[in-house]
């Protein structure tokens, strides 16, 4: 039997396995900066929005039928306690409905030791489809980080759990490198290169030959495995209150259940980042 990745991605109607890729994309695009900025204003208000664009999108890494770009702003409120609130979305070019969900996140941050090299994360989000899909309306979040005194190199432990009329577990290990390439008065310029290995619970959809039946058909594959390894290359002009990023990404897809040639895949990314300190 051979077998192709199935790339039917039409959210008319929505299947099961489009869901939790969807969320995939979302979930581990979280910018390392975020971290940087919990780990030195945690005890502070403060507001910060931001506005990414990738120019290309891929599921779990995996080439598509359909070539586009997708947006996400997101603009979250941090409280000095630690806890904090989100709002964000996700926009894609050419799928109807093109704004596929709103989700709404309450989370808590705080350091775990006196140094604040080990951090953790919680929260819990609840996402809003506008096609009205129920199969992953909620999840529970966790992050574990752990960074040298530098902060120069560091690495994150990311856990979501999904339910709603179905349960996935997905999970990232994200180790990154910060180097300062300029550091002025009322700027500096950072190289956040970052590695993230993505194994998630999902319903892999496949096209297989039966070679009896002599016709085309699709089975579908429950996997907990190791789906993608990607690298991101970001570029990052940081001031006082704004920053931007500009990156190459590169994944390298991993073969599932019969999967066969999977190819590299890259795109770049921008995004656009403003933080208002309540506290000035």
């Amino acid at each position: 039997m051979a077998a192709t990745t199935f790339s039917s991605y039409s959210q008319e109607p929505r299947t099961d396995e489009e869901v939790d890729i969807l969320l995939e994309e979302l979930f581990f695009s979280e910018d390392q900066l975020i971290d940087d900025i919990l780990a030195s204003l945690s005890r502070k208000h403060f507001i910060y929005s931001s506005f990414t664009l990738n120019s290309d999108t891929y599921f779990s890494g995996r080439e598509s039928s359909i070539d586009q770009i997708n947006f996400f702003p997101q603009v979250s409120y941090y409280h000095p306690s630690g806890f904090n609130l989100s709002l964000a979305g996700i926009y894609y070019e050419n799928f109807e409905p093109r704004w596929d969900f709103t989700s709404l996140s309450l989370g808590y941050f705080t350091a775990i030791d006196s140094k604040e090299l080990l951090s953790l994360n919680t929260g819990y989000t609840r996402y809003f489809f506008s096609d009205g899909s129920d199969v992953f309306t909620n999840s529970i979040d966790l992050s574990i980080g752990l960074r040298n005194k530098n902060n120069t190199m560091g690495t994150t432990l990311y856990a979501s759990y999904l339910f709603g009329s179905e349960q996935a577990l997905q999970l990232i290990l994200s180790p990154y490198g910060r180097i300062t390439l300029l550091n002025e008065k009322t700027f500096s310029l950072r190289f956040r290169p970052q590695l993230n290995f993505v194994v998630a619970q999902q319903t892999i959809a496949l096209e297989e030959l039966n070679s009896q039946a002599q016709e085309v058909q699709v089975v579908n594959y429950d996997v907990f495995e190791l789906l993608n390894t990607q690298l991101n290359l970001p570029l990052s002009l940081v001031s006082k209150s704004w920053n931007i990023d500009i990156a190459y990404n590169i994944n390298f897809p991993r073969a599932v259940a019969s999967e066969t040639d999977l190819s590299t895949t890259g795109f770049f990314s921008i995004s656009l980042g403003y933080l208002i300190n309540m506290n000035n």
